[in-house]
């Protein structure tokens, strides 16, 4: 029947204009929090959606089909697609990799998740299979380079509708009349004003030093979501690990030890995946939480260990290390002053007193509203469980070993992340050599935030004593 007043024709492409604005507004829509969960804790943990989809991510079709339509934009690094930016994929049956979530049924929409930054690979060997970590740091993954794809794909002449839908229809058969045309009304042009958008807030890139692989900047971002004056500091920080987290309730958490309360470092971390307080999905993070209490370390392979060696060096430990790393003792959890670790304070420079403040009103009004941020003058003694996998080491991932660690004189200028074969002599993973520069990202200690210094508890002892510790460190 003809709409009054409007001829035949017009009144179809109204009524179609209509039904595709109504399809794309599912996608502007929240999604719906028991969407995209799965019954494994593990898958849960890889794949289930946190809540970062509504405010910070994608429709699924486009974002699947970008690394083909962009592919000119993505780093110089191994792999196909995803992968060249540190995504890990393990064979999923949806196909999506590690650290990716997603909500159907309002757009389809693909965000990030925990497993994002904290899961990691691992070969023995070059020519051995590439295993598969959680919970370690996600040691391939470089979310800045992430972004600055996303950003480059969106200005390019590529992220063009018809160019998009023609990608989307060769592995998508049921992308349908109604679906490409809400896409070519506006879908597309959204998509691209959102990433767009997200470059804007992350102008601040562009005045330090590359994240690298398995960092982040925690904190700046925060800055530019509150209002809090933006300077120069560099607060770029390694990945942690997950691990274990019942006995770290109650210490002071992230590198510099700004908050105690393990739900509301959780919190903040999803805010910082693309999360908002409106759309956490607060159960399915619950689940999470729970898991990792007693979620324990991947052990070092005990056939690699001198038993003989680590015994002695046990003691050496207990002597030269243990009062500030154990848990059950004074210092572990608690804050050491920069002036005596010594290590580069940018990291610590970076979380001001306003930002603290800040970070206190996110949640206002919620029952889980922030209360425990504050300022410190210093970075946070951690536990060591699974030290061996969490290389590099300091705060910053300035360190590619635990044998420099303790012989500071060997601790390289430059020196190559995210090549994953495993160094089994200096503990850590292979940081120089033609196929660690092949394969990884360079490393410059001299740019801001990257120094390598400090932390040199032990490095006095006698040989014999460092090499004994270090063996008994694989143990942890």
């Amino acid at each position: 029947m003809p709409i009054p007043g409007v001829g035949r024709r017009p009144a179809l492409m109204v009524c179609l204009a209509l039904l595709a604005l109504t399809i794309g507004l599912r996608a502007a829509t929240p999604a719906r929090p028991d969407a995209s969960s799965f019954p494994d804790i593990v898958e849960h943990f890889k794949y289930g959606s946190i809540g970062a989809e509504e405010n910070s991510g994608l429709p699924y079709r486009i974002w699947k089909v970008l690394p083909e339509v962009c592919a000119d934009a993505l780093p110089r690094r191994p792999g196909t697609g995803y992968e060249r930016i540190g995504f890990i994929s393990d064979g999923a049956p949806h196909g999506r990799p590690i650290g990716t979530s997603f909500r159907k049924g309002n757009g389809d929409r693909v965000g990030l998740n925990c497993a994002t930054c904290h899961v990691g690979t691992l070969r023995d060997a070059p020519d051995a299979p590439r295993r598969v970590i959680v919970g370690m740091p996600a040691n391939q993954m470089d979310l800045q380079a992430y972004g600055r794809f996303l950003s480059a794909c969106a200005k390019s002449p590529a992220f063009e509708t018809g160019r998009l839908i023609d990608a989307i229809r060769k592995g998508d058969p049921g992308f349908g009349f109604f679906s490409r045309l809400a896409y070519r009304l506006f879908v597309v042009r959204a998509a691209r004003n959102g990433i767009l958008d997200r470059e804007k807030q992350n102008a601040w890139f562009d005045d330090r030093p590359a994240f690298g692989p398995g960092r982040v900047d925690t904190f700046n971002p925060y800055k530019v979501l509150l209002k809090v004056p933006m300077d120069r500091t560099v607060g770029t920080v390694d990945l942690p690990s997950i691990w274990n987290q019942r006995p770290r309730q109650g210490l002071w958490l992230h590198w510099d030890g700004n908050n105690d309360r393990v739900e509301e470092r959780n919190k903040s971390a999803a805010i910082g995946a693309g999360a908002t307080p409106a759309s956490l999905d607060l159960p399915s993070m619950k689940r999470i939480e729970d898991w990792l209490l007693d979620f324990p370390a991947p052990r070092y392979p005990v056939e690699r260990i001198d038993t003989a060696r680590a015994a002695e060096g046990r003691g050496v430990y207990q002597a030269a290390c243990a009062s500030c790393h154990d848990l059950g003792t004074a210092r572990v959890g608690q804050v050491t002053p920069v002036e005596e670790v010594a290590t580069d304070r940018q990291r610590l420079d970076s979380f001001t007193p306003a930002l603290a403040a800040a970070m206190n009103t996110i949640g206002k009004g919620r029952p889980w509203a922030f209360s425990h941020f504050r300022k410190t003058q210093g970075y946070a003694n951690m536990p060591l469980d699974g030290l061996w996998l969490r290389a590099p080491y300091l705060h910053n991932g300035s360190v590619p070993d635990l044998r420099s660690l303790l012989f500071p004189e060997e601790r390289p200028t430059v020196f190559h992340r995210a090549y994953d074969v495993y160094d089994w002599t200096r503990v850590g993973f292979v940081s120089s050599g033609p196929d660690a520069e092949r394969e990884g990202v360079r490393f410059d200690t001299a740019l801001p935030g990257n120094a390598s210094t400090g932390h040199t508890y032990g490095a006095d002892l006698p040989t014999t004593q460092k090499l004994a510790l270090l063996e008994y460190l694989k143990t942890l």
